[in-house]
């Protein structure tokens, strides 16, 4: 693995993680060019986190770009480094009032977001992969514009229940939390392709094959009870960006 290019910066190993997720999500075309977030909290209260900078496009994140900051600290936004406005909205009204949720992604992944915009915007039990969301998303269907202080406070409390790992964030897009960087992206991955394999199903206009309750229950109990927790495939994505040379760990 690439060596850091400073030395004495902390939480190395989770930076390193993080900005590894933001090329992939580039890769995958899950981000919105200069825009969207993935933050992680590097505290035991959680109200510090990571958060990549401003106006960054996710495929140039490097590890030592990362910016920490302090949910809890009004000046933040004066900061010659600041965060975007929503970035601090959004996350940091998650870290400040929802501590389980350690790592946050945001993204207007492109089915997730056709997902998010339709009527009924549920996920259903259609295949394998959207059975790990059964009964742990969570449709806001109230969009009220930017996710500045008062909406990001807003989804925050949405996202209370620990239970629940998805908010499909009604005509705007998707939020997936987790424990770490690892499951998050795993998360977020999964979602979607499930996204997609339940819009390009619509697409056919022939009836859908749900699964049922009993089903989506037991097949989202047994994937969650796997040990991994998406570790496998983090460690596979770094793997394939040390082999290509890229920076994301300096």
């Amino acid at each position: 693995m690439n060596a850091p290019r400073t030395a004495n910066i902390t939480h190395w190993d989770e930076r390193v993680d993080l900005a590894a997720a933001l090329r992939w999500a580039a890769r995958l075309n899950l981000h919105e060019a200069v825009a969207n977030h993935f933050s992680l909290a590097v505290t035991e209260a959680g109200t510090r986190f990571l958060v990549n900078p401003n106006r960054r496009h996710f495929s140039r994140v490097r590890a030592s770009d990362l910016i920490e900051i302090d949910a809890t600290d009004p000046a933040t936004l004066d900061r010659p480094d600041a965060p975007d406005a929503t970035a601090w909205g959004l996350h940091g009204a998650l870290h400040r009032r929802v501590p389980h949720a350690r790592c946050a992604m945001h993204v207007h992944s492109p089915f997730a977001t056709v997902l998010a915009c339709l009527e009924d915007p549920r996920l259903p039990p259609l295949d394998q992969n959207a059975c790990m969301f059964y009964g742990r998303q969570l449709i806001d269907t109230h969009y009220g514009g930017l996710a500045l202080q008062e909406e990001g406070e807003r989804c925050a409390e949405l996202l209370s229940d620990p239970a629940l790992s998805v908010l499909i964030m009604g005509n705007h897009g998707v939020m997936v939390v987790g424990e770490t960087v690892a499951q998050t992206f795993d998360r977020l991955y999964y979602f979607e392709r499930a996204a997609e394999t339940y819009i390009r199903a619509l697409q056919t206009g022939r009836p859908l094959r749900i699964l049922s309750d009993e089903i989506a229950a037991k097949t989202a109990a047994e994937l969650e009870s796997e040990p991994s927790g998406g570790a496998a495939h983090l460690a596979e994505l770094k793997a394939i960006l040390d082999a290509e040379g890229a920076d994301y760990a300096s």
